[in-house]
């Protein structure tokens, strides 16, 4: 029945035309809601889109962080081709939940995903981008609790690392300039406790001739070289010290003094047993070190937190403490003075 035609008829109370115009408003709202539903809706996305919004995204970042960023578009465009629909957004999903098994990896793809349907969803004023979040949100884990981790990294297993790398030369499968790089970083690192990729991989030359030319050897590390973007004062201990002045001569002073990534490939390779589990020693257990073993020292808390640039985030640390170098490294060397790694004069 014409909608028009009963509502002339229904303004002359007739009770029946009432009826069906009502009707007839029900039946076009519900082919409305069903056009608009969004597990039948599709959207649209070019490939020129995603790539200018990660050009946005990568600006200033890390090389690491870059290549994610890349990954995750590429992922992106691969399981959509410029596509958005329920369907697509739940196989992205599924992609991604078993491509990958580091909950860290997952989350990385997954939110860029997320954050680019929010993009699309401002520059083309359509909120209904948005909406496919849902289709994509990562499943809800019970995440096991831990008191305390199982990798325990002892100061034997530093002396193994010295040793095997001591054996490596002797044996002709490393030469001299890597011989000494690989043992001052394993110095360097275990005494230091500063982050691998962020902080030892980005340390040059000119930084440490600036720290060893002081009276008390300190490393003034600039935000650039750390996670969190904490400039901070970091001692260096005089067995670092012994195994750094070697590779000071012969490199300009922007030249990075340590092969980070090549030892970190020399580790995977050689499996390195760790004494106390199954398992091998990694680049990051020299970190792990340092702060196990400043336990065992009893190395004053506020020193330790604030060389390995460790849960300074709180209103203290922004607004009131201000370490200078000098009594940076005394407190250090009051905990660190006796530590002796004897395999470092094999």
């Amino acid at each position: 029945m014409n909608p028009s035609r009963s509502l002339d008829r229904a303004y002359l109370g007739d009770s029946e035309a009432i009826s069906d115009f009502c009707n007839s408003i029900k039946q076009s709202n519900s082919n409305a809601h069903d056009s608009d539903r969004l597990d039948k809706l599709k959207l649209t996305f070019s490939r020129s889109e995603l790539y200018e919004y990660t050009n946005l995204r990568i600006a200033g970042l890390s090389d690491k962080t870059i290549n994610w960023l890349k990954k995750a578009a590429d992922i992106l465009w691969a399981n959509t081709k410029g596509e958005i629909t329920r369907i697509i957004a739940n196989e992205l999903r599924n992609y991604v939940l078993t491509k990958y098994s580091d909950i860290y990896a997952k989350r990385k793809v997954i939110n860029f995903t997320k954050a680019f349907l929010r993009y699309l969803s401002k520059t083309r004023f359509d909120t209904r981008y948005q909406a496919f979040e849902l289709y994509v949100e990562l499943p809800k884990a019970l995440k096991e609790r831990k008191h305390v981790t199982s990798r325990i990294v002892t100061k034997e297993d530093i002396e193994n690392v010295l040793t095997a790398i001591e054996r490596a030369y002797r044996e002709g499968e490393i030469d001299q300039c890597h011989y000494l790089n690989y043992k001052a970083i394993t110095l360097f690192g275990a005494t230091s406790g500063q982050r691998p990729n962020a902080t030892i991989a980005r340390l040059t030359i000119g930084q440490f001739k600036q720290a060893l030319s002081r009276d008390k050897p300190v490393l003034d590390i600039p935000p650039e070289c750390d996670k969190i973007r904490m400039q901070h004062y970091c001692p260096v201990h005089p067995q670092a010290v012994k195994a750094i002045t070697p590779l000071l001569d012969g490199l300009g002073d922007n030249e990075h003094i340590f092969a980070q990534l090549l030892f970190e490939r020399w580790l995977r390779l050689h499996k390195i047993p760790l004494i106390n589990g199954d398992t091998w020693f990694r680049m990051g257990d020299l970190r792990k070190w340092c702060e196990q073993e400043g336990d065992i020292l009893q190395w004053d808390q506020s020193n330790k937190n604030y060389i390995l640039t460790h849960n300074v985030r709180g209103v203290d640390w922004r607004f009131y403490k201000s370490p200078r170098a000098e009594p940076v490294y005394d407190v250090y060397m009051q905990y660190w003075k006796s530590v002796k790694l004897t395999s470092f004069d094999c």
